[in-house]
Parts: C-alpha cells; structure tokens; sequence
C-alpha cells in the first residue's frame, strides 16, 4: 500500500536516528516545557546564544546540520534524493518534535512514492489532510478508490501503472483537482470517456491520457469540451493519434487549449484548422500504415538465382515469401 511504502522511506532516512531527532546529542535544547511562541518545544530565538550555552557532550545545531551537508560525511543523503527528503531531514535536526508520531502527517504538501511496487492506495492517505500532490508513478495500481484520496489533493499522477477502470476514481474525486496524470496505463474507449468530463472534474488545468488505448476520437472530444478549465492535453501514443485530422480537429474542437502534445497551440495553427470541427466526416476510424523494410538477413534472395542457360531444358525453381507484422 502506499501508506506501508511511505513508512519504509521514512524508516531509510533514519530521522529517528543520529544525527536527526531528539536524544543524548541535543536534549538541553528541548526542555519539557512548550516555548510562548507556537507551541513548539523550547526552541531559543537565539541560535548564537544556544551554541554558547551547549554542553560539551552535546551537539550544536550548526555542527549537526554539517552532519547531514556535507558529501563526506556517512549521515549525508545522496546526491539523487528529493529536495522533500533534504528538508525531513534538517526539520529532524533543528525542530524534531514536529515530525514525531502523527505531526509527521501535517507537514507534507507533496508525497512521492515512485517505483516501489505499491498495488493499492489505501485511506491511510487521509491521515495527509494538507496534501496537495500526490505522484504515484512506475507502480502496479490497477485501481484508486477516490474516498482513501485527500480532498485538498490538485495533482494526482499515476503515470506507468496498471490502470484500466476510472470509476472507483470518478466516485468522489477530489473537488480542486488541477492535474490528472494517468499516461502509460490501460485506459479503453469509449467505456472511459465518460468519466473524462467537469461532472468529475470541474476545475481540471491538465490531463496526460498518452499511451492507452484510446480509439473513439469524436467520442473522447464530445466529453472533454465540458471540461472548460481544460488548458493542458497529453494523447499521443493512442491509436487515436494516427487519424489523419487527429490534432486540427482537436485544436478547434478544443478553443480554450494551450499545449497540445507537449506542443504549444499558436494563432496561426487555430486559423489554419478553423471549421474543422464542424466536419466530422473528414475524421476516418481507420488509419494507414506505411512500412519500409531496409534488410531482411537468412533469407535467400530470390534475384540471384543462376540465369539459365538459352535452350536449357532445366526446370525452373521460384521462391515465394509471406512476412508477417504484428500491431
């Protein structure tokens, strides 16, 4: 689940441990008693006075923080680790009680769990109240139940997963979502067009539906027209695609479209396409595919055969070959 994964990173990152958290190497900075100003557990206003009354078996906050920046030393994160893991770890350091027990939860605006197996979104999610994204990429989900999502929740990406179905999503989707990421899954139409519209979505920004397996041009464009908001569009890599109208009739189908495929839209393309959109018979459900073949190796070639003598009876020998492609 995604909240077992959550609680595994956390455990790598050791924000109980040294130099992080509240123990033997800094305890004279948190005394039992909660400071006037937030709440938070005697933290001093002055970090230069705290320094100078540190006691020689403890750490300094400055000394502790180096721990975790410096390159050479064995506490010090990798290179390749998320400017969220960078600042768990300082607030560790120099406010630990804040992400002790179920604080932790309250601190996140963003969660990014990528490539870690995780086959279910379960409703430990709902413990992340202030969440605001949530990327999910390069997992094995095939299903998101809508109620275990965060309701502050405005980016949702589920790139490379196993996704088939929007329904349980479409259930009670999140109300201020901007962003809906579901490129690289299974997605069909047209049983999915028509959780693809503002009854679901009302202030939806961007969607990436790259790389499913949507056919039904007309069918899809007749349901994102609702969304209004809709200024961001991902659909290459469905067969969709390789209809020959495919991108002028859904630059003017779609007016309120900035960036279709990764590619702006421009006055000059809208003008270019303008009307197309009222002549739908120009949209074909079929598509032409044109394959070269450069070099085909271990089959005889058919043109070098020996030319036979003038007047020789031999019989003559053809060859014929059938090759297969499969889409």
């Amino acid at each position: 689940s995604v909240s077992a994964a959550f609680w595994e990173h956390l455990r790598h990152l050791g924000l109980q441990d040294f130099p992080c958290s509240l123990s033997s190497w800094n305890k004279s900075r948190f005394n039992a008693h909660t400071s006037s100003r937030g709440g938070r557990l005697g933290l001093g206003a002055d970090p230069g006075r705290q320094e100078e009354a540190v006691p020689l078996d403890e750490e300094s906050p400055e000394a502790l923080m180096e721990l975790l920046s410096d390159q050479h030393s064995p506490w010090a994160l990798p290179p390749d680790c998320s400017p969220q893991d960078q600042h768990l770890r300082e607030m560790a350091v120099l406010t630990p009680e804040l992400i002790r027990g179920s604080n932790i939860f309250q601190v996140f605006r963003s969660l990014r769990i990528v490539g870690k197996g995780v086959e279910e979104v379960d409703e430990g999610l709902l413990e992340f109240q202030q969440l605001e994204e949530l990327i999910l990429s390069a997992n094995q989900i095939s299903r998101i139940t809508s109620a275990n999502l965060p309701r502050m929740l405005k980016v949702l990406e589920l790139c490379c997963n196993a996704v088939a179905d929007l329904q349980d999503l479409c259930a009670h989707p999140p109300p201020e979502l901007q962003h809906l990421g579901l490129g690289y899954n299974r997605l069909c139409s047209p049983s999915q067009d028509k959780y693809l519209t503002v009854d679901f979505w009302p202030n939806l920004v961007s969607l990436d539906l790259s790389f499913n397996n949507f056919t039904d041009l007309l069918g899809l464009v007749s349901q994102l027209s609702s969304l209004q908001k809709l200024r961001i569009l991902v659909l290459q890599g469905n067969p969709l695609a390789l209809i020959p109208a495919y991108r002028g009739f859904l630059v003017d189908s779609l007016p309120k479209l900035f960036i279709l495929d990764d590619i702006h839209i421009g006055p000059d393309e809208r003008r270019q396409f303008h009307g197309l959109a009222r002549q739908p018979e120009l949209i074909r459900s079929e598509a032409r595919v044109v394959v070269t073949i450069g070099e085909i190796k271990g089959v005889p070639d058919p043109s070098t055969r020996q030319q036979l003598e003038v007047g020789c009876e031999a019989p003559v020998i053809t060859y014929s070959y059938c090759v297969m492609y499969e889409f």
